[in-house]
């Protein structure tokens, strides 16, 4: 419960995500996507990338053009039906820029990828003004199916801009950093910055590693946000999570472009994984008390087919945020996903 004697999470039950998308695609040659999500009304990508070598005669890499994923980020950067977890990691869902509209490159080759891109749009529903360039190197020695290693690098700078509302009033440029106890369907944000005014630009930095090993994997992240102020101290938040897995019927995640993907039964009874998960997030800098928060998550996941994935956490949360105090809340989620 809060101080307030309320209680602070009601059991739910819902669709958490209903996308709807299209793709045009020609092998080699681009891919054009718009895609929408019905249950939070927001866009995902929407976007032309095109391949160099169908054009120049050379493999230079490959372009994207309009709404697409910022790079700072390796769980947040996952396609959202891969998530290997029902959410996001505590820093991933604090920290992470999410979509905004620009171009990008990526370039791979057997031994590294090389991404960049810069944005100077803000998302497509006319918030977070501003730009941002920002490049992600992964060394990436082995990727063959079942023997993977990855270790990467990411950084980006975000200059946030004034912009004038619907009002004709002039607001200046802010920033705000939450997240929910690693479950969608609450709106109570554990630990929360509030909102920080005057934010002028924001540096985040990425340190990201996988290893796959036949059915055994681990992948773990560090994320760093240092927001510059106009008029108020600078503030900085960080975190950390770290995951194992083991596919028990034998197969392994797939790793393709630099990221992994949902595992693919070869069994009449699909695939089955057990998964745990450590994250931690900490908010507090200086005057600004957001609060920390560390998760315990426990998760098995049900592959039956290369279409049907069956998940279910465990959750076990405590968050110090002078708001509500001490709160340490047991969280159970399922859910069913279809794609096709």
């Amino acid at each position: 419960t809060l101080p307030n004697g309320s209680d602070a999470f009601d059991d739910a039950a819902t669709n958490r995500r209903k996308e709807v998308g299209l793709t045009l695609k020609k092998k080699g040659v681009y891919d054009a996507i718009v895609s929408y999500e019905y249950q939070s009304k927001t866009w995902l990508d929407v976007f032309l990338r095109v391949q160099s070598s169908a054009f120049l005669g050379a493999d230079y890499g490959a372009f994207r053009f309009g709404y697409s994923k910022t790079p700072v980020g390796f769980e947040g950067v996952t396609a959202t039906r891969a998530d290997t977890f029902l959410e996001l990691a505590l820093p991933v869902q604090a920290l992470f820029e999410g979509r905004r509209t620009g171009i990008d490159w990526a370039f791979e080759r057997p031994a590294y990828i090389v991404n960049a891109g810069y944005y100077w749009g803000n998302d497509l529903l006319g918030d977070n003004h501003g730009t941002t360039l920002a490049g992600r190197v992964a060394w990436t020695p082995r990727k063959a199916a079942g023997d993977v290693l990855h270790l990467g690098l990411a950084a980006s700078r975000e200059d946030r801009d004034h912009f004038t509302d619907g009002r004709g009033i002039r607001n200046a440029p802010s920033a705000r950093f939450g997240t929910f106890p690693e479950a969608g369907l609450t709106s109570v944000r554990l630990v929360d910055t509030g909102v920080l005014a005057g934010a002028d630009r924001i540096d985040r930095t990425g340190l990201e590693g996988l290893w796959i090993g036949g059915p055994w994997s681990v992948q773990g992240e560090w994320l760093r946000a240092k927001v510059s102020r106009l008029a108020n101290p600078d503030f900085t938040g960080e975190g950390f999570y770290v995951f194992g897995s083991w596919v028990v019927t034998g197969e392994s995640r797939p790793y393709v472009g630099g990221n992994t993907g949902n595992i693919v039964p070869k069994g009449e009874w699909g695939a089955w994984e057990l998964l745990l998960r450590y994250s931690e997030l900490d908010l507090n800098d200086g005057p600004v008390r957001g609060g920390k928060q560390h998760d315990w998550t426990l998760g098995a996941n049900w592959y039956l087919t290369k279409h049907f994935k069956f998940q279910a956490n465990y959750i076990f949360a405590s968050a110090d945020r002078p708001t509500y105090g001490t709160l340490d809340p047991r969280v159970f989620e399922v859910r069913a996903q279809i794609q096709f």
